[in-house]
């Protein structure tokens, strides 16, 4: 079965016909996957309601001196008994990815539990494929000490996979909180120029930025909840610094703290706040269209100057050739 399996997989033509067909598979799903795109923000507009709501009934049972409520979805009953079995929180715990999962959008126990699930799993699934591969199905010529190395490589990747998933959402997130948060700060001015509360500045514009960057509007909305319900307002600042992880919200986040406390002028620490990060903006995008030179030099070499030869020097070449 093993030698048929090989056998399969060295024919050339039915590979090329398989490749093909994962070609035309991928093509038609890019062109029809525009037409059964959702709109997220409204559903993630309905989360962040929810999440305002738990947060609220939590403050006031934490004022009560009641029990507090769950704020989160519980785990998948197989992923936190596989979790709670090997003791994962123990050995794999790590207090940073949680912070990396807040600045993922990934709140509560759930992604937590998901995360050393799959802490777990990855490697293992790594090695057996990589195992089955190696020594079964690719038949290498190499030495038992190099087909070890591969599959402990393979190990370490997959262990690794989780973190760089995670890294990537927070990547991406934060890259629509960047582009986003300049206009964001113009809109908190202009709100809080007009005489709103913060709160209902942070509620107004969460509202209005939403259709440029969900994952802001997400964070807005909760600062709001926050601002309304902490007891130190400095605490929700805080919050929100860390749940973004940009240095741009960092600095914003301690101006108004600092407002705050000492009472100086909202807008005046908006509009400064507001310019930085346009300036930081443009200053980013001249620094990327300033790299594109060395970067397009390569493809310039290597596709661009070779076909330019073979326009200009073919016609020559030719009538060389039919002299001879």
């Amino acid at each position: 079965m093993i030698d048929a399996l090989i056998d399969t997989l060295h024919d050339t033509r039915l590979m090329t016909m398989f490749f093909a067909a994962i070609a035309v598979g991928a093509t038609v799903f890019t062109l029809i996957s525009p037409l059964f795109v959702t709109d997220g923000l409204s559903k993630r507009m309905r989360a962040v309601a929810d999440e305002r709501e738990r947060l609220r009934q939590r403050e006031r049972d934490r004022l009560n001196r009641t029990e507090k409520v769950s704020l989160r979805q519980t785990p998948k009953q197989v992923v936190q008994k596989v979790v709670e079995d090997f003791n994962l929180g123990k050995w794999l715990a790590q207090e940073a990815a949680r912070e990396k999962l807040l600045q993922a959008g990934f709140r509560g126990q759930a992604p937590y539990v998901t995360f050393l699930f799959f802490r777990l799993v990855t490697p293992i699934v790594a090695l057996l494929a990589t195992v089955i591969y190696v020594f079964l199905i690719a038949n290498m010529t190499q030495g038992l000490g190099v087909k070890l190395l591969i599959c402990i490589v393979a190990a370490y990747l997959g262990m690794q996979a989780p973190m760089i998933y995670l890294k990537n959402a927070i990547k991406k997130r934060q890259l629509s909180i960047k582009r986003a948060f300049p206009d964001a700060l113009d809109l908190l001015l202009i709100c809080v120029e007009s005489g709103m509360s913060v709160e209902l500045a942070f509620r107004k514009v969460a509202s209005e930025i939403g259709t440029q960057s969900v994952p802001l509007a997400e964070e807005f909305t909760l600062t709001t909840a926050e601002l309304s319900y902490l007891s130190d307002r400095k605490i929700a600042y805080e919050n929100l610094q860390m749940r973004t992880g940009l240095d741009g919200v960092k600095s914003v986040c301690m101006a108004l703290a600092q407002s705050e406390r000492y009472g100086t002028p909202l807008g005046a620490t908006l509009r400064v706040m507001a310019q930085e990060n346009r300036d930081a903006r443009m200053t980013e995008a001249e620094k990327k269209a300033a790299a594109l030179p060395p970067m397009l030099t390569v493809p310039m070499v290597l596709f661009f100057l070779p076909v330019l030869f073979v326009v200009i020097l073919g016609p020559t070449g030719i009538r060389i050739a039919n002299t001879w």
